[in-house]
């Protein structure tokens, strides 16, 4: 029972090997086609089967009920009517603080909702990176499992010398009434959406924060340093973090949802090479499970996805529950005054901090090995091609070049790196420090909302411009996927018996015989 304990204790932050297997497509003959009735061709005894077989992209179901609610939560959260409803409230401040700006409490207030808000959202885009991670590595692993199996019966099929190699030109001038010749598009909101995102993640509009900031901090003797100075800040950055915070969750919905159209797409053309090789090799062999090893990383990234695992269970959201209830119990004892407001906001705001250089670091290092798995499996289309003899389309080319792309690539790096967590963490307990040493005055608080506030809104910022720079590049592998097994059905559709009728009636009696 102990060492049970300590073994769950344990688990989390250790990333473990990721398996799957594409369903194998089936072949059953259709018992309702008379058996007095001949077949010439193989296109027409292809036509009189019926196929109950997974043809789409199906995502695993989580055997915990827990798991499956937190992920409904997290997807909850991303929605539309979600975004609109934070908008409606930030906008109805705004307009509230026309009468009560003026006043301290407002602006504590609006701290605190941005800091409990902030909270809550990074649990939940933690365990929607967690969430990508998993889908998309397992994904890779079932795309490499049929490519496996489409390779083996395409070697069979021209081994056998019964059919005859086709030219590209032969596949080009071809043209398929059963797949569209793209990916599915988006609606107008999520191209509006995929601009604003561009907007925000660009890097003159992270300058541009900076900007502001320091002109702030110009007005710092102007104003005698004064609280009121400080909270106009607080203020700015507390309304831009739920902005920023609410949009990511939404635009990493988006995407998440457009890549498993895509991957749907994908796999859909995928089972149909399949089932046509199956049709002509007779092949019943069951695809098999493919295997994406461990990641390998040093303790202290292990120590960092750990914190990641246990932020992304929202853990940390039962954790504010707690306080929230002492901080409510101890409001009589503190006479609601200020520091009793800005209470709240320290906390959620300290803590927040963390979570966003862990986001970072974790949107980096998961993505990374995204991209090592994805990689495999291109790595697979690429010895099909060669076996055949048809090359691969040409690669829509991602602008790496650009000074926004470079500038803001290596600012990512740096952002995601394990020893900036850890100065991140070091920054937390100066502040912790500093707000002793002033005995917790509203100042002292102050120091410990404001810091963490602006440094967590460009955090947020930098987390849109990697999330921009990895599904541009998503896009443009799922787009070259779909274009070569478009080309890859093309040629097999088209894949003639080279031994006249006889073969043919070779093809059809095989399959009776099934």
């Amino acid at each position: 029972m102990f060492q049970q304990i300590i073994k769950t204790l344990a688990s989390p932050g250790f990333k473990g090997e990721i398996e799957d297997v594409a369903p194998t497509q089936h072949v059953f003959l259709d018992t309702s086609v008379s058996e007095g009735k001949k077949t010439s061709v193989v296109g027409e005894a292809e036509q009189s089967m019926c196929t109950k077989n997974i043809t789409g992209y199906v995502d695993r179901v989580k055997k915990s009920r827990l798991d499956r609610w937190l992920d409904r939560v997290v997807k909850a959260s991303g929605s539309q009517s979600v975004f609109f409803i934070m908008i409606g409230g930030l906008l109805i401040w705004a307009l509230l603080g026309i009468r009560y700006g003026q006043s301290d409490n407002w602006a504590a207030i609006i701290s605190d909702v941005q800091a409990i808000v902030s909270y809550f959202f990074d649990s939940l885009l933690m365990r929607q990176q967690l969430n990508g991670y998993e889908r998309q590595v397992r994904a890779s692993a079932s795309l490499r499992s049929r490519i496996q199996s489409q390779r083996r019966m395409l070697r069979h099929v021209l081994a056998s010398g019964r059919c005859k190699k086709l030219s590209l030109g032969e596949i080009e001038s071809s043209q398929s009434s059963k797949f569209s010749p793209g990916l599915p598009e988006e609606n107008w909101i999520g191209r509006t959406s995929k601009h604003v995102s561009a907007f925000m993640g660009h890097f003159g509009t992270i300058c541009m924060y900076w900007v502001c900031i320091f002109i702030w901090l110009g007005f710092g003797p102007y104003c005698g340093w004064s609280d009121r100075w400080q909270l106009y800040i607080n203020s700015g950055t507390s309304a831009l973090m739920i902005a920023i915070f609410t949009f990511l969750a939404n635009i990493r919905e988006r995407h998440d949802e457009y890549v498993e159209k895509c991957m749907n797409s994908i796999f859909e053309v995928d089972s149909e090479i399949e089932l046509k090789l199956r049709i002509l090799t007779n092949d019943t062999e069951t695809n098999s499970t493919v295997v994406i090893p461990a990641p390998h990383f040093g303790i202290l990234q292990r120590v960092i996805f750990y914190y990641a695992d246990v932020v992304g269970t929202l853990v940390g959201i039962a954790l504010l529950i707690i306080v929230l209830i002492i901080w409510v119990c101890i409001g009589p004892a503190m006479h609601w005054n200020n520091n009793w407001w800005l209470f709240i906001g320290t906390y959620a705001g300290l803590i927040g901090l963390i979570d966003g250089f862990v986001l970072r670091n974790v949107q980096q290092r998961l993505h990374r090995y995204e991209q090592l798995a994805l990689e495999e499996a291109k790595l697979e289309d690429t010895s099909v091609s060669d076996d055949i003899s048809l090359p691969l389309p040409e690669k829509k080319k991602v602008c790496c070049n650009s000074i926004h792309y470079l500038v803001s690539e290596k600012m990512g790096v740096v952002c995601a790196h394990e020893i900036t967590v850890v100065l991140g963490i070091m920054l937390v307990i100066g502040l912790i420090i500093g707000a002793s040493i002033m005995k917790w005055t509203t100042t002292g608080q102050l120091l410990c909302n404001i810091p963490p506030s602006i440094i967590e809104s460009f955090f947020m910022m930098i987390l849109i411009t990697g999330h921009n720079l990895s599904e541009t590049k998503w896009r443009a592998d799922l787009h070259h996927m779909y274009l070569w097994r478009l080309r890859l059905y093309l040629y097999v559709d088209r894949l003639t018996p080279g031994t006249g009728n006889s073969g043919n009636a070779q093809e059809v009696r095989a399959l009776r015989e099934l």
